[in-house]
């Protein structure tokens, strides 16, 4: 072979430039498959075509000179996340813009696929590689397969749907698959949205994953999405998963909106009328405490009291969020928890703090669903035949979406909070009641709630139960329940409550150093309930006589406040109106015990021995709150009920209006010997000033002071003021007009002679209590 033969030869071996440059394949949809297997199969995927002649240039120099600069392919346009010029930010915030305003349509961002991508030739043979024709027949159809993803551009979106929740929900059920299904369904996004991906999504995390899947689409095309993949691969199970997120999501955000504007404000005072203030704007931290039957607070101005319970462990102080926190309820082991306190105490104010810490997500957040059932409202459904689920429905009708499985899920947390079960008075019979285990079954409001005490109704759920003291003794010790007690305000708190209460700064600091003056005042601020009797008494003055009103120095008349409270509106709400006479007999009753405990110095009585007193425990403890009840153990393994009065100092108030009304209702003076008090009637006639003088000596003999604040109340009971209060106690109108100026020149005498410092000092305060209505009293002397 000449060298000219061989030359052509070796020509013939390549193909020529021209070839080369326009050997373009079809823009193919390729679906990647795994490493090894590409490998193993690149020879049936591919194969040579038949080389064509090559063009013989011949053995002349190539003519280059016509030939023309070529361009480099164009770059693919930036991925979403990418995008780094100005320009295109902009354009992404408006595109979030609208996201967040629940606008349905979006912009799809293509990636322009480059010309290498698309076209390739060997550098080497220029020999091109092109798919075969079976396999294009089968990869057009992955394109025809892509869901058509279609969004209704009137559709509202649900307020629920945020990109949190979504997030959650995706990730949630994503998680529920096995590793395989997972890279199945990572393939599937891969195959069907690529310009979702820069790079195949195998490597990315479930969080990475739907990171980027709600960057590109809205939250609705994401749910979309998600569902439809599910869908074909079969998972029926985790479809229905997420559509139930995202009911239980609406039904949740329905149900918070429903609670918000129903517990979002609490109104203060005597009324549930009128203005109605933010709970977060007035909310203070309460002393709550896990050991119970603590009995009353104790602490006194002038007596040092003995510790009237048997504690011995102080007990671990709990703040609202632990309250039935997902911690606790693992360390306790428990469905039910009782909340128990004395009246006044901050009970109701506590579980309306955990309801809205719920809605705002605060707190407890492993609880799906939260519903308030307040005892006052379940009285509606007494005497007719209802079950627990058209309880729920009738006072919560967003719930009626809910399906029977969420009440029976163990991933759907329910929890129930029943307050005031001191204000139904259902018989709790625990023993011969009828048992109920199913929520959708219509019976009597009274088997319910017996069977809720008891756990057998709901037995997935959650229940707070609120209490006076007395009640929580009925529900048995096998009822498996937590018990928690509610203790009111510590001394910190007293202070940062009248700062919130009090919108001026000078106000508040002037009410601080008002309480401060009056230490019987600033003790009793531990009940929630006279804290808010003080700030309406001292606004209300504010707003008659301006920034600088006298402020009132008599502690009888805020005490008298807190009885018309306890017993008048406190009470509605358990019991049946008392009769006028009915009240006073009552009062009288209990006054009399306070008086008697008082001058033996007791502060407590065991409950086997209040039945002597002709006194209904229930009326006193449940009902108008006057007294509690808690446990002691005197000896090991022995228990015994005891009652005491919500604070001493109440004691001392009850003792002091029974002498008072025993004098002006029936011109009984206690302090005199009965055949003396009827001599003295029969030869002068009763004198208003005999009782004080009687009253005055007595408290001079008491050395310890145990009669030191019943003196104070019962020249307290006589000012103007306070008598226009306990008026409807009084059989007739009384018309003292010239006690206050007499009761006065009383004490003046009586400081002037030879009295122990601490006597003398009370006598001092005595005529604070006086002075509370001298411009009462000047008017009613006139």
């Amino acid at each position: 072979m000449n060298d000219t033969e061989m030359e052509a030869a070796a020509l013939s071996g390549i193909s020529s430039i021209g070839e080369a440059v326009s050997g373009r394949g079809e823009n193919v949809h390729y679906q990647p498959q795994d490493q090894d297997e590409d490998e193993d199969d690149d020879d049936d995927v591919y194969y040579i075509p038949p080389r064509r002649p090559s063009l013989d240039l011949g053995n002349g120099a190539m003519d280059i000179s016509n030939w023309h600069r070529v361009d480099h392919a164009v770059a693919p346009a930036l991925s979403y996340c990418s995008m780094k010029s100005e320009e295109n930010a902009d354009n992404m915030e408006d595109m979030e813009d609208e996201d967040e305003e629940g606008c349905s349509t979006r912009i799809h961002l293509y990636r322009a696929d480059s010309f290498s991508s698309c076209y390739s030739f060997d550098s080497d043979d220029c020999e091109k590689r092109t798919p075969k024709d079976k396999d294009i027949e089968e990869d057009v159809p992955e394109l025809t397969d892509r869901p058509e993803l279609i969004t209704d551009p009137n559709e509202i979106r649900h307020p629920s749907l945020t990109v949190a929740f979504t997030f959650k929900a995706i990730c949630k059920t994503l998680k529920e698959l096995s590793d395989e299904n997972l890279k199945t369904v990572k393939m599937m996004l891969w195959n069907r949205y690529p310009q979702t991906f820069t790079t195949p999504p195998h490597s990315m995390d479930i969080v990475d994953l739907v990171d980027r899947l709600l960057e590109c689409y809205s939250l609705e095309v994401s749910l979309q999405i998600t569902r439809s993949i599910l869908e074909e691969m079969e998972r029926k199970k985790l479809v229905d998963y997420l559509k139930t997120l995202c009911l239980r999501n609406e039904v949740r955000h329905d149900l918070s909106e429903t609670l918000k504007k129903k517990y979002g404000k609490v109104c203060e005072g005597f009324t549930t009328q009128g203005a109605k203030t933010p709970i977060d704007d007035i909310y203070t931290n309460l002393f709550i405490t896990t050991t119970c039957d603590n009995g009353p607070n104790i602490e006194h101005e002038v007596m040092t009291i003995e510790k009237l319970d048997s504690n011995r462990e102080e007990g671990t102080r709990l703040s609202i969020d632990d309250i039935m926190s997902a911690r606790r309820l693992q360390d306790m082991n428990m469905r039910s928890l009782l909340i128990t306190g004395v009246a006044g105490s901050g009970k109701s104010m506590a579980v309306q703090k955990l309801i809205l810490d719920w809605i705002e997500e605060k707190s407890h957040q492993h609880v799906t669903f939260l519903f308030p059932l307040p005892f006052r409202e379940l009285k509606q459904f007494e005497g007719s035949k209802v079950s627990l689920l058209e309880i729920i429905q009738t006072l919560y009708p967003e719930t009626k979406r809910l399906r029977d499985e969420d009440y029976r899920s163990d991933n759907c947390k329910m929890l129930f909070v029943f307050d005031g079960l001191d204000e139904y008075k259902g018989n709790l019979d625990f023993q011969n009641t009828e048992l109920l285990c199913d929520h959708t079954d219509p019976t009597s409001l009274n088997i319910i709630v017996v069977n809720l005490l008891r756990s057998r109704l709901l037995y997935r759920g959650l229940f707070i139960i609120t209490t006076r003291p007395q009640v929580k003794r009925c529900i048995p010790w096998d009822a498996h329940y937590d018990e928690i007690e509610v203790r009111g305000f510590c001394d910190s708190e007293k202070d940062e409550y009248f700062k919130k209460k009090f919108q001026d700064p000078d106000q508040a600091a002037r009410v601080i150093e008002y309480i401060s003056s009056l230490k019987t005042l600033r003790i009793m601020c531990h009940l929630p309930l006279f804290c808010s009797l003080v700030a309406e008494e001292c606004q209300r003055l504010f707003t008659e006589q301006g920034a600088d009103a006298e402020l009132p120095r008599s502690i009888t008349y805020m005490y008298t406040k807190l009885l018309l409270a306890l017993t008048r509106h406190h009470r509605m709400s358990r019991a049946p109106e008392l009769k006028p006479e009915d009240e006073r007999d009552f009062l009288m009753k209990l006054g009399k015990l306070a008086f008697n405990m008082l001058e033996q110095g007791q502060f407590k009585m065991i409950k086997s021995d209040w039945k002597e007193v002709g006194i209904s425990d229930e009326e006193a403890v449940v009902n108008s709150g006057l007294c509690t009840q808690y446990v002691t153990k005197p000896f090991v393994l022995f228990q015994e009920k005891v009652i005491s009065f919500i604070h001493p100092t109440m004691q001392e108030y009850l003792a002091a209006l029974y002498v008072f009304l025993s004098y002006s209702n029936h011109g009984k003076n206690i302090f005199e010997q009965h055949l003396k008090q009827k001599v003295r009637g029969m030869l002068k006639g009763h004198k208003k000033m005999d009782l004080y003088k009687s009253a005055v000596d007595r408290s001079l003999q008491c050395e310890d002071g145990k009669l030191d604040l019943f003196l104070r109340f019962l020249f307290g009971m006589a000012t103007k003021t306070n008598l226009e209060l306990i008026q409807p106690f009084c059989t007739s109108s009384l018309k003292w007009p010239t006690v206050i100026k007499d009761a006065m020149a009383l004490i003046k005498k009586k400081l002037s002679e030879h009295h122990p410092p601490g006597r003398k000092n009370n006598l001092q305060r005595c005529l604070e209590e006086l002075d509370w209505s001298a411009s009462g009293a000047a008017a009613a002397s006139s």
